[in-house]
């Protein structure tokens, strides 16, 4: 889940991504596992180490038996291509945006009062809570979507993609408060992709990863 785009002139983006968000660099392809032929995520710390996750992984849904081994999707045969947006199996469009990053904080410090702590103990009041960086998410361009995310894109249906996407994830991204927190985040996130959309988009078929769009040429630059 993602927040939102990083300053226009890359602050708080870890130079190993800002090349991502230029736009004159070449558009990046999606990156695949070669093991598992399963769409992988690029995560860079706040020591700017790189790091390759299962797009399944990012979204809490399972764990892999093995790191991934990122290429570019172009290079699988038959890549296993799966909603980016409720993970659903055999996405049936690719759809095009700017280029995204979001920057996710760690909590360091809670600042509460002492006779507020004793009273109500872990129900102390926070009176302030201090961050830091803990790691950059680079999304890049390209959603995939299944047929029912892609009709609510379509229909620029923003609260009714949230809602699909919270009822796909599992319940320690939506018990509780839990819940608050990734709508919120989803909602920042699916703003962004709405607003950047490019008018059309791409039908995903076999030999077609990157999809064939309305134009006849496949995008791959």
């Amino acid at each position: 889940m993602r927040p939102h785009l990083p300053t226009p002139d890359g602050a708080g983006v870890p130079a190993e991504l800002r090349a991502l968000g230029s736009t004159s660099a070449p558009i990046p392809e999606s990156l695949y596992c070669r093991r598992c032929r399963r769409g992988v995520n690029i995560r860079v710390s706040d020591l700017g180490v790189v790091k390759y996750l299962h797009a399944a992984e990012q979204r809490g849904h399972r764990n892999q038996d093995h790191d991934p081994e990122p290429v570019p999707v172009t290079e699988i045969s038959d890549p296993i291509i799966e909603c980016d947006f409720c993970s659903a199996p055999d996405a049936a469009w690719i759809y095009r945006c700017a280029n995204q990053f979001s920057e996710h904080r760690r909590v360091t410090t809670r600042v509460v009062g002492v006779s507020d702590y004793r009273s109500r103990h872990g129900a102390a009041r926070v009176h302030r809570t201090d961050t830091e960086h803990a790691f950059t998410q680079a999304w890049g361009e390209r959603w995939s979507a299944c047929g029912g995310c892609a009709d609510l894109v379509e229909a620029r249906d923003l609260y009714g993609l949230i809602r699909r996407v919270t009822d796909s994830l599992p319940a320690k991204f939506t018990r509780g408060k839990h819940l608050m927190r990734t709508r919120g985040e989803l909602h920042d996130t699916y703003s962004e992709v709405f607003d950047t959309l490019t008018p059309s988009r791409g039908r995903i078929a076999p030999g077609h990863p990157l999809g064939i769009w309305p134009d006849t040429t496949e995008k791959t630059s």
